[in-house]
């Protein structure tokens, strides 16, 4: 059905690849007991607008990029597991009859998944994931159907295929918070039942997840990101681009900076949480979330889980999905440490080989 292949249950390694619009971001796992090793880990930014708003624009650049992350890590996996944003991809729960195996569920709903998308079958990308009985007629099932332009799948494998990998996953950034929402949750106190808000703000786009119970009920993506903290350095300090980034990260900039550049951008934070979640609250039946975790490069600024804990009155928690997990003596622990909650998108992928 394509090589959409979100529910592929073979049990291989594979290089969880991340491509966000600033950064390539690389993880390998191996399996240890019922927990993980991180096998290899590297980090490369990518030229500016090689990818924007999560659609790649310049596949030469983005495969070399992938190409050296992949030298530096010193990995020999060859497989990868790539994501497609969650806007980009149509999910419907269908049922169908229970007593049909694999190959005839897959006739079945290829013959039948045109009344369900809408755009031509031969312009997407389709699989499918048996979710158990119905609960309205036993004799049926619940199939959850997941179906995305194809052009975003290929452009992907395209680009694996440059850089001399192969594609051998492509899921969906929400499902792959989910599944490294798994290794939070194990932090968290009272996990029965939780409402949990996941923001992920990267460096143009930040994506609220909202899991109840470990599954998703609600994602949005709206734009807003860590490019503005540096670009209002650029523009203050006169930096380039590139020496503002460093700065953000490595500090040394002038006294002003906190009160005058740095708290403002948090409070510019605060106020997107806040609107998300009322985005959340007005098109559900929850009016409150237990716990806020925080994701992306902008949630490890100092400070910033306990502002928006004194601002909203819920208890947030930067996102470490590597807390409980041994680490090779190849990887740089500390370098890992401090990217963590930027790496969540890639656990869930390098997660693929082994769920």
């Amino acid at each position: 059905m394509g090589i959409l292949s979100l529910f592929d249950k073979k049990k291989n390694p594979v290089l969880g690849l991340d491509v966000s619009s600033t950064t390539v971001k690389l993880l390998e796992f191996s399996q240890q007991g019922n927990g993980y090793r991180v096998e290899n880990y590297a980090v490369r930014a990518l030229p500016p607008n090689a990818v924007v708003e999560k659609n790649i624009n310049d596949v030469e650049a983005v495969a070399q990029a992938i190409k050296a992350v992949v030298q530096s890590s010193r990995t020999k996996v060859k497989d990868c597991a790539v994501a497609v944003p969650g806007s980009s991809v149509i999910t419907k729960v269908i049922e169908m009859p229970g007593d049909l195996g694999e190959e005839a569920l897959e006739s079945q709903i290829s013959l039948e998944a045109d009344q369900y998308i809408p755009y031509p079958l031969e312009e997407v990308a389709i699989d499918f994931d048996v979710l158990g009985p119905s609960a309205k007629n036993p004799d049926q099932v619940e199939v959850l159907l997941a179906a995305c332009r194809r052009e975003n799948v290929d452009i992907r494998a395209s680009v694996l295929e440059l850089a001399d990998l192969r594609a051998k996953v492509v899921d969906v950034e929400a499902y792959t918070m989910e599944r490294a929402f798994g290794l939070i949750q194990e932090q968290l106190e009272d996990q029965e039942e939780q409402v949990v808000a996941i923001l992920d703000i990267g460096a143009t786009m930040t994506t609220l997840s909202v899991l109840v119970d470990g599954k998703t009920i609600y994602t949005r993506e709206q734009l807003f990101g860590g490019k503005q903290l540096t670009e209002e350095i650029q523009r203050r300090y006169g930096l380039s681009a590139e020496e503002a980034g460093l700065a953000k990260k490595q500090g040394g900039l002038p006294d002003d900076y906190e009160p005058e550049v740095l708290e403002p951008f948090k409070d510019a934070v605060v106020q997107q949480v806040t609107r998300s979640l009322q985005f959340f609250f007005s098109s559900s039946q929850y009016n409150d979330v237990d716990h806020i975790v925080l994701a992306g490069g902008v949630a490890s600024l100092s400070g910033l889980a306990g502002l928006i804990e004194e601002k909203l009155g819920t208890s947030a928690t930067v996102a470490n999905p590597f807390a409980n997990m041994s680490v090779s003596s190849r990887v740089n622990a500390t370098a890992l440490s401090n990217d963590a909650p930027s790496l969540m998108i890639a656990t869930g992928l390098a997660m693929r080989g082994f769920v």
